[in-house]
């Protein structure tokens, strides 16, 4: 027996699909709270001070949070390649500027407290800012797209196209349901950096940080709330037809119709209600924390929510990974747009060893790491920290 086929080719397809929605969940839930916190910089804290004991809440854990970012990226490329090039060529102009505040950010943290200069610091807080609140945005508005549909078309030799100029294609994310989707994403990671405030942080900081996180997670509820009654009513789902789950990966031998909606997946798999449901509980008890002053709870009910949320995306497409408004025979679905049987094989062991390893490293540092952030702390040892 060929090793690779000690599991079935369908079963690793799932797998996967299964282990990107775990990265994502992983990056949304570690540099979520890197990005929320920038997006908050310039609005809990009002002196120098207090503005770099907020960087420093998460400046020894930002690197290593955005390994997450890295390795998502990294699965999509290896495991699912047609949804990394077809993705990647419609999201062109979107993920250069995540990229480019997200390159912004490191350079923040870096530079910000190099001079004394009020001006030079108040600028890079900005920045900051930028880094945190645009890729929170523009995630969001991503995924709202995915549910819409991306115009796009794949050609007989499976090269995706995407219709229109350079910006048309750029402005043509923009949905309205994109923005709230956009909305409801910075909305959850600003309530998510609140939580980390208030753990790390203590005094004006921390108070300000949940009387910002507590609004902002009502915002994300009802923006939720919101959207899955748009798709309910006033957008149409994918159907995919017969396919066989084991064969090629060739999304146009599969019968995909658009019809009916994406909610009707609570009907043929009620189980996946418990997404949703742990998204609106986690947020509730988050904001229930934040306005209560409780620090590590609040923190793990926000982790909760963003799992909720996330995994309520996921399980409600499935098995689309990456549907298409143009021509629905050309969206990508778990079946039909991933990496070979035997490599998806071998990358399953490598994780299998190296995810454990990571998820210990990571454990440690936190442990490392744990206590609070003061002001006594910043100023006593200013030349070493950000």
């Amino acid at each position: 027996m060929i090793l690779h086929e000690l599991i079935d080719y369908d079963i690793l397809r799932v797998i996967w699909w299964a282990l990107l929605g775990v990265l994502l969940i992983g990056f949304a839930l570690t540099d979520g709270f890197d990005m929320g916190v920038g997006a908050l910089l310039p609005f809990v804290a009002k002196t120098d001070v207090e503005r770099r004991v907020v960087i420093n809440t998460v400046g020894p854990v930002w690197e290593g949070n955005q390994v997450w970012f890295i390795l998502g990226g990294g699965a999509i490329f290896a495991a699912w390649p047609p949804l990394y090039a077809v993705s990647f060529s419609g999201f062109y102009l979107a993920m250069f500027v995540i990229l480019a505040a997200l390159i912004v950010r490191p350079v923040a943290f870096k530079y910000r407290s190099k001079r004394e200069d009020a001006t030079w610091r108040t600028r890079w807080d900005w920045a900051l800012f930028a880094g945190g609140a645009v890729p929170a945005l523009l995630f969001g508005v991503a995924v709202g797209n995915v549910l819409l549909g991306v115009p796009f078309y794949l050609t007989d030799s499976l090269m995706p196209m995407y219709p229109g100029n350079f910006a048309a294609k750029f402005l043509g994310l923009l949905r309205p349901f994109a923005l709230l989707a956009g909305v409801v994403s910075l909305a959850m990671l600003l309530m998510h950096g609140a939580a980390w405030l208030s753990l790390k942080a203590e005094g004006d900081v921390a108070r300000r940080a949940r009387s910002i996180g507590t609004v902002s997670g009502v915002v994300a509820a009802v923006g939720y709330a919101l959207a899955g009654l748009w798709l309910a009513l006033g957008i149409d789902g994918f159907v995919l037809g017969d396919v066989a789950t084991d064969g090629a990966s060739n999304p146009l031998f599969s019968e995909v119709t658009r019809q009916g909606s994406w909610l009707s997946a609570y009907a043929d798999r009620p189980w996946i209600a418990i997404a949703p449901a742990l998204a609106f509980l986690g947020i509730a008890m988050a904001v229930l924390g934040l306005r209560a002053g409780r620090e590590v709870s609040t923190l793990l009910w926000s982790k909760l929510g963003i799992t909720g949320v996330i995994a309520s995306v996921g399980l409600t497409m499935f098995p689309f990974i990456l549907p298409s408004m143009l021509d629905p025979a050309s969206s990508l679905t778990v079946w039909d747009a991933s990496s070979s049987h035997q490599t998806l094989f071998i990358m399953l062991v490598v994780t299998a060893i190296f995810m454990p390893l990571i998820l210990m490293y990571t454990a440690w540092v936190y442990k490392v790491l744990w206590g609070k952030v003061t002001e006594a702390d910043v100023t006593e040892n200013s030349d070493t920290v950000y």
